[in-house]
């Protein structure tokens, strides 16, 4: 069996961390989100919301993580492993600012390359914010937008995992893996 990489994605709020974490207490190896520890390491450094005061460094910070993640998931003893978030994330969420970004940004988008996509849809009855969720709802839907569009503008194809239970939503994921 060939390595798999498998990314989780969605807007704020979909689900995916709940999902990366149910498929870890099940045994699954999971690699977690890594932009709030971003947020939090810049907010030790007296920077409130990175993204909102310096998203190209945010950006770049989020860039090299997923970077070292994804090189991690290609050497892990795992056949599978899941990663909540890829690197196409960055671009989709410079994309949905409207800011400019380095070419070299579209390059390891395409150089470092997932297995498969699962997409969470925006889910209203699920959505909450807290201190490193500021989008609104309705903020969260234009980028979930902007995610499917970078994903699918890289190649990939996007499996929506329907709005159901945790477990209905693992059992969904697991039986469309190859």
């Amino acid at each position: 069996m060939a390595k798999e990489i498998i990314i989780i994605i969605g807007g704020p709020g979909s689900g995916k961390t709940s999902l990366i974490e149910y498929l870890e207490k099940k045994g699954h190896t999971c690699y977690p989100e890594i932009s709030r520890e971003v947020t939090l390491e810049a907010r030790k450094q007296g920077i409130e919301q990175l993204f909102l005061e310096k998203p190209l460094l945010f950006s770049e910070l989020l860039l090299e993580g997923r970077k070292k993640q994804y090189t991690s998931a290609v050497n892990d003893e795992s056949d599978i492993v899941f990663i909540d978030r890829g690197l196409p994330d960055v671009l989709a969420y410079m994309h949905y600012i409207g800011d400019a970004y380095p070419s070299f940004f579209d390059d390891v988008c395409k150089e470092y390359r997932y297995t498969k996509i699962f997409f969470l849809p925006p889910w209203r009855e699920i959505y909450t914010a807290d201190e490193a969720r500021y989008e609104s709802y309705e903020q969260a839907e234009l980028i979930a937008t902007h995610l499917q569009e970078t994903y699918k503008s890289y190649g990939y194809q996007l499996i929506e995992v329907p709005k159901d239970t945790l477990d209905n939503r693992i059992l969904f994921i697991l039986e469309h893996l190859s």
